[in-house]
């Protein structure tokens, strides 16, 4: 990179991040953080579990989002002195380590730039991840499991801690659905771009005569529930049943009934937990799950009176939302940002950073136009 390239990509980058410290507004930040410090080291914190939940919680995030601006802060600066000395004595090594130290940082002022973007509801959430496979037979079954493979692969490249709660396994092969937790701050906002249908083209490898079939699998994406939700669920809106947990070719079968399946009659929502080996323990996080979903659904009712109301007739993004093509070409195409891949080998391994960022930032231009 030239010397006149390196000095506006340091300006164009000094640009953005003065643009996101101010969004965020740090000096705001650090004084929620103290505030939230005295709060954490009140002696009757644990009192109010609920409450001792949400202080830590939030004091957590704050001092994570600090934690990563001044980091950042400090890398553009260390970074000006190293181009500076490079210059000076023009020196090779140190012009190559400060292209590469360029080059990192820059991808991670704009993942930092994309953060500034979710700034919904329930944007800083954890996220509960539902995939089901829909039409296509037994491929829409394995295509699904494909869909979790690439789901917790990118939590790993991440190091997002993940949980899966439940997984219903089909009979010849992959999965009819599965839930799973995303334990990580930001983790709704993030993935619930990634919400909709995934279209899926490719020689079978089901099909003895080598033929092309299409496939398709759901992706639903939902916030975690906090205490302070409030999300009411009669007894007697809840059906509950017990069975024993199994998993492909037998394994991990449990000997008690120990899972738990809660279908919630008046909205015909089904959940279920076999993760655990405790059957009350099953049904705490399956009921988690439940209001998970039900507060989504009122979100979602709250949204189509709203878009009623000021006469929305544009259809939902929500749908099929990305097209993946593996015969008779290579590629990945995102639907409604136009994004596309020819390395659909890296994106089923879960590097779908490019498309989550591109996603999040044409939602937030279709927010603002509206």
């Amino acid at each position: 990179m030239a010397i006149p390239d390196i000095a506006d990509t340091l300006a164009s980058l000094e640009q953005t991040l003065a643009g996101i410290e101010q969004v965020l507004d740090v000096p705001a930040m650090k004084a929620r953080a103290v505030d939230l410090e005295a709060e954490a080291s009140a002696p009757d914190l644990w009192d109010d579990q609920a409450n001792a939940q949400r202080v830590t919680s939030q004091l957590s995030l704050v001092q994570g989002d600090i934690r990563r601006i001044e980091g950042l802060r400090r890398r553009l600066d260390d970074l000006v002195v190293l181009v500076e000395l490079a210059e000076d004595e023009d020196d090779a090594d140190s012009w190559s380590e400060a292209e590469r130290e360029l080059d990192g940082l820059g991808r991670d002022i704009s993942e930092m730039e994309v953060r500034t973007l979710l700034s919904g509801e329930y944007d800083a959430r954890e996220a509960l991840i539902t995939i089901r496979s829909e039409a296509g037979g037994v491929d829409a079954a394995d295509w699904a499991e494909m869909l979790l493979r690439l789901y917790t692969r990118y939590c790993e490249r991440h190091g997002w801690p993940f949980e899966v709660y439940d997984t219903s396994y089909a009979e010849e092969a992959g999965i009819k659905s599965a839930t799973f937790a995303v334990k990580a701050p930001y983790a709704y906002g993030t993935l619930s771009i990634e919400q909709g249908t995934h279209r899926l083209v490719r020689i079978s490898p089901f099909d003895n005569q080598g033929r092309r079939q299409t496939s398709f699998a759901a992706v639903e994406v939902t916030p975690v529930i906090e205490q302070t939700d409030h999300v009411e669920i009669p007894d007697d809106d809840i059906r509950v049943d017990v069975y024993r947990s199994s998993g492909p070719g037998g394994q991990g079968v449990n000997t008690t009934d120990s899972a738990v399946r809660i279908t919630h009659l008046p909205t015909g929502i089904v959940v279920s937990c076999q993760n655990e080996r405790s059957q009350l323990q099953n049904r705490a996080t399956a009921m988690a799950v439940l209001q998970s979903k039900l507060l989504q659904k009122q979100r979602e009712e709250d949204k189509a009176k709203m878009d009623a109301l000021k006469g929305d007739s544009a259809g939902s993004w929500g749908t099929q939302m990305r097209s993946y093509v593996l015969h008779p070409y290579q590629m990945v195409k995102d639907l409604r940002t136009e994004h596309e891949t020819g390395n659909t080998a890296a994106v089923l391994d879960g590097e779908i950073d490019d498309f989550i960022e591109s996603g999040i930032r044409w939602r937030r231009q279709r927010e603002m136009a509206s």
